[in-house]
């Protein structure tokens, strides 16, 4: 299951049905769990974890140190968890001592070819980034986001679970969750609520009205924020959505991107 040419430190722990192909290199202190398959010219830098069940196709980078100038060799890990595809030439570094010290990617994530997660990001489960989509230090991606082609993400901001990001767009600021997004003159600006993906996901009918109802009122009524919030509250009860919506916006610590 191990070609001849790996160079695998002596230091890892792989599990017995492990496939590493030719010319890959695992180092030090790395674990890859049951199932996994590395593909040949991988490598899988040190302090890594790799959960059970992944592909990771030839040429990719898992683990290298991150792209910080004040990074100097500290201990900090990366950890993937389980039935990740990550596709040839795609890159994810390891986290800093001034970050969370350790860069996370959860379950079920495709990440194609050439897309790149920097030190300190944390990306959820069901995540699809397309080609060349890339994420600065620190972001944060929650659970089934599509990142179209050449998306670039600007450092500290925040993707909302279930949003849909176009190709090429620009984020400067956090992405409310439930909302297509595209690029604006410059920066991304929200096209609407993500109906396609909120269907095929499975949400009600009731959850989608009031969601709906909800951006009218933050981005159509020309309301403050504040102000928004406080009507919805008022006027949307029982809907764990609007409910998630509404915290999303309250905790954003960049401020978040506007139709």
């Amino acid at each position: 299951m191990i070609h001849p040419s790996a160079i695998i430190d002596e230091s890892a722990h792989i599990a017995a049905d492990v496939e590493v192909g030719p010319y890959a290199i695992i180092g030090r202190q790395v674990t890859i769990g049951s199932g996994t398959k590395i593909g040949s010219h991988a490598v899988i830098g040190d302090w890594t974890e790799i959960g059970s069940n992944n592909q990771i196709y030839h040429h990719t980078s898992v683990g290298a140190p991150p792209q910080d100038l004040k990074y100097r060799g500290e201990e900090t890990w990366t950890r993937i968890g389980d039935n990740n595809t990550i596709r040839e030439f795609a890159t994810i570094h390891r986290g800093t001592v001034t970050g969370h010290r350790e860069t996370i990617v959860g379950n079920n994530n495709l990440m194609m070819s050439y897309s790149h997660v920097a030190h300190d990001c944390v990306v959820g489960n069901g995540v699809v980034m397309a080609n060349s989509a890339t994420l600065a230090g620190h972001v944060t991606v929650e659970d089934n986001v599509i990142l179209g082609g050449l998306v670039a993400v600007h450092q500290f901001s925040t993707i909302g679970a279930y949003s849909m990001i176009g190709g090429g767009t620009l984020i400067g600021l956090d992405i409310p969750p439930y909302m297509i997004a595209t690029s604006g003159k410059r920066d991304a600006k929200l096209r609407g609520l993500n109906l396609i993906g909120l269907k095929r996901r499975g949400f009600s009918d009731e959850a989608i009205n009031s969601l709906k109802k909800a951006y009218k009122t933050l981005f159509m009524a020309g309301l403050k924020l504040p102000e928004a919030i406080a009507r919805i509250r008022g006027e949307i009860t029982g809907c764990a959505e609007v409910d998630n919506l509404l915290a999303f916006i309250e905790r954003s610590q960049r401020g978040i991107c506007r139709g």
